[in-house]
């Protein structure tokens, strides 16, 4: 793949000759309701190119329209994909950066194919994975894998928040997905966090 096809740096490295790889990465972490999702998706390397020249990218990059049909792609495509997620519960106990590494690992430990390395997006390693991992700043902007993670983490999450809209219809979340939008503060200044709030969170205040 040439640079004019891909911004993709990385990919050389990636899909050379290091077996299995699994991307990873969380979406959610600075929401103020529901949980932390993450995705793993192990991609064939010969799919890379065909994926890069669909638009595969960052997922916050894109539109719903276009992650939910890259999504499926990715999907179809895969050897193997698996969500993990930390609740909210979970989040205000050990804090949302040990959560979202949880998120990760959880997904990780699920996949039915064992990969030969993970590439995290982030800074910060995983303990206690039995894996190997190389961590990527800003690496759904670098990788494939890690682009494809953050869609297939982001629709998952987007559709399940979708769901919980109804069951919490003063929140606006079929709009804001549980992020702190204007219209959300206000709502929890007038009605006050749902069960799914993240009380650890600053949930009246802009950052």
């Amino acid at each position: 793949m040439t640079n004019n096809q891909s911004n993709y740096c990385e990919l050389p490295d990636i899909s050379g000759d290091r077996g299995l790889v699994a991307g990873v990465d969380e979406v959610g972490r600075g929401a103020l309701f529901g949980p932390v999702v993450a995705a793993a998706v192990i991609l064939p390397p010969s799919t890379l190119p065909q994926l890069a020249l669909a638009g595969v990218r960052d997922s916050k990059q894109l539109s719903a329209k276009r992650r939910l049909k890259l999504a499926k792609q990715i999907q179809e495509l895969a050897l193997d994909w698996k969500i993990g997620y930390a609740t909210r519960d979970e989040i205000d106990k050990i804090n949302i950066l040990q959560a979202s590494l949880l998120a990760m690992k959880r997904a990780i430990l699920k996949l039915k194919l064992k990969p030969d390395i993970c590439l995290i997006d982030g800074k910060q390693s995983i303990l206690d994975l039995p894996i190997p991992q190389q961590l990527m700043v800003k690496g759904d902007a670098r990788s494939l894998e890690i682009a494809a993670a953050s869609i297939v983490a982001k629709v998952w999450r987007d559709d399940l928040i979708d769901r919980w809209a109804i069951k919490y219809p003063h929140y606006d979340l079929a709009a804001n997905k549980g992020y702190g939008t204007e219209k959300h503060r206000l709502a929890l200044q007038k009605y006050g966090p749902s069960a799914m709030h993240r009380l650890s969170f600053r949930l009246t205040e802009k950052k």
